[in-house]
């Protein structure tokens, strides 16, 4: 089974605002990037969009080690997840899941591979997430030129 290493991140500009989200997947020497954005958005939500994003362009089955910046997204996937479906998508305050729609798909894309979420600190130097975020903001750049 082909191992994928990927690099997320989200970016947003008001929040919300102009967002952008950026990968890297890295695959045996070779790389490939990809990045876009929306118009009116929010962190989270690109946040998450990215991971989907990543998870999309395999086209196989993959062991993927995703490493995000965002608390956000890898506890949502690794720890909220399961208590959100038992629950009705319902925080545990009885509120409706925030980004339901995102969570929704990335579950499911996750669930066509074997992922691992692996937390790396932002702006820290670590050259997979500086790329993931310089394309998470050409992405948000993008967005914000088209409105």
């Amino acid at each position: 089974m082909k191992e994928v290493e990927v690099y997320t991140d989200g970016a947003c500009r008001g929040n919300p605002g102009p967002g952008g989200w950026g990968v890297v997947l890295s695959y045996n020497g070779r790389v490939r990037e990809l990045c876009g954005g929306e118009a009116d958005t929010t962190n989270n939500r690109m946040e998450i969009t990215a991971a989907i994003r990543a998870l999309e362009a395999l086209t196989e089955r993959c062991r993927v080690r995703v490493h995000t910046d965002s608390t956000y997204v890898r506890n949502g996937i690794t720890e909220w997840l399961p208590n959100w479906r038992r629950r009705g998508w319902r925080t545990a305050g009885r509120k409706p899941v925030k980004n339901r729609d995102l969570w929704q798909s990335l579950a499911a894309l996750t669930e066509q591979h074997e992922v691992s979420w692996h937390w790396v600190k932002g702006h820290a130097g670590h050259p997979g997430n500086e790329r993931a975020d310089r394309l998470a903001n050409q992405g948000l750049d993008d967005a914000a030129d088209r409105t």
